[in-house]
């Protein structure tokens, strides 16, 4: 079994940006690894090594997650998730990249793709949040008033519990994938920590509310429509239905899609073989985009504007 590379780390201001890099040597495109909430760099241990023969892959901890620091005062919002994604890059002394973002950090990487398009050669979403409103009710529930005291009690006793949190989920969630149950069990594990506990509740605040996603990404998704986009996702997924990320190939009509059978949430997790093959295909089989200033406003000026009447009354 491959082992995931080491945990490194770079100081971006003033904090703690920790990351995990393969493949330097490759002499491949670079591949931005981009992780979901509650999770880390090694959500992404089974495909590494493998993307890593033809691709330079950077794999870093979003703020507030896994090696990252997690500051009380940090914004972890997309923006500033996509920005610290920009300033790792420049750390690194890296340019374009093929961004990838499974669940939230397909958000961040709607978001990167967004901000800074000189950046992007190709777009990989997987299992993405961002593209509907629909979300698991556990991710609801953590909007809820007294969420931060419930996921500390939630990880003091999960050891002891997990067990019997696995029937709970089971009878709640049938579909539940193995892979969605494990990374549930990991998150409520890694509550135990006052900083990850804070940075996740001040996460889902920003993307969140009790009715599902606030933050809606397909208004922006035609921005995308000159850059190469990939998007996937498992049939089986209880966490973020499937039919948004179909939903979105609508609107993208050049994309490229890829539905995983009998897949839950966690398909990179689930079928890493499968997933390193088609993202490695979809690397070799389509050109990098190459965005500039001029491009971007060319696209923005093909959408209908306002009648400034019309907002202003």
């Amino acid at each position: 079994m491959s082992t995931i590379p080491r945990l490194r780390h770079v100081v971006l201001h003033g904090r703690r940006t920790a990351f995990r890099e393969a493949g330097a040597a490759s002499g491949g495109p670079v591949v931005l690894l981009v992780h979901g909430l509650a999770s880390s760099s090694t959500t992404w241990a089974a495909v590494m090594p493998a993307l890593a023969r033809h691709a330079h892959v950077i794999a870093p901890d979003l703020l507030g997650h896994g090696g990252s620091a997690k500051p009380r005062s940090g914004d972890y919002s997309l923006g500033a998730h996509a920005a610290e994604l920009r300033d790792l890059l420049l750390a690194l002394d890296l340019g374009a990249v093929t961004v990838v973002g499974h669940s939230y950090g397909g958000g961040v990487a709607m978001q990167f793709s967004y901000l800074f398009p000189e950046l992007v050669e190709r777009v990989v979403l997987v299992s993405s949040g961002g593209l509907g409103r629909e979300v698991t009710f556990a991710l609801r529930a953590a909007t809820l008033p007294g969420t931060a005291l419930v996921l500390r009690l939630a990880a003091t006793l999960a050891p002891t519990w997990l067990p019997r949190l696995v029937g709970l989920v089971l009878r709640a969630v049938p579909s539940a994938s193995p892979s969605e149950i494990n990374g549930l069990a990991r998150a409520l594990t890694s509550f135990a920590d006052d900083g990850t506990r804070g940075a996740f509740a001040r996460t889902v605040h920003g993307a969140l509310d009790w009715s599902g996603q606030r933050l809606e990404g397909t208004e922006r998704l035609y921005l995308l429509a000159e850059l190469p986009v990939l998007l996937i996702a498992g049939d089986r997924d209880s966490v973020i239905p499937a039919a948004h990320t179909v939903d979105a190939h609508r609107l993208l009509p050049g994309s490229n899609l890829e539905v995983f059978t009998d897949t839950g949430h966690f398909l990179h997790t689930e079928q890493p073989q499968l997933f390193a093959r088609v993202l490695q295909q979809f690397l070799d089989t389509t050109r990098p985009a190459e965005a500039d200033r001029h491009s971007r406003r060319r696209q923005l000026l093909r959408r209908p504007l306002p009648d400034l009447r019309d907002v202003t009354g």
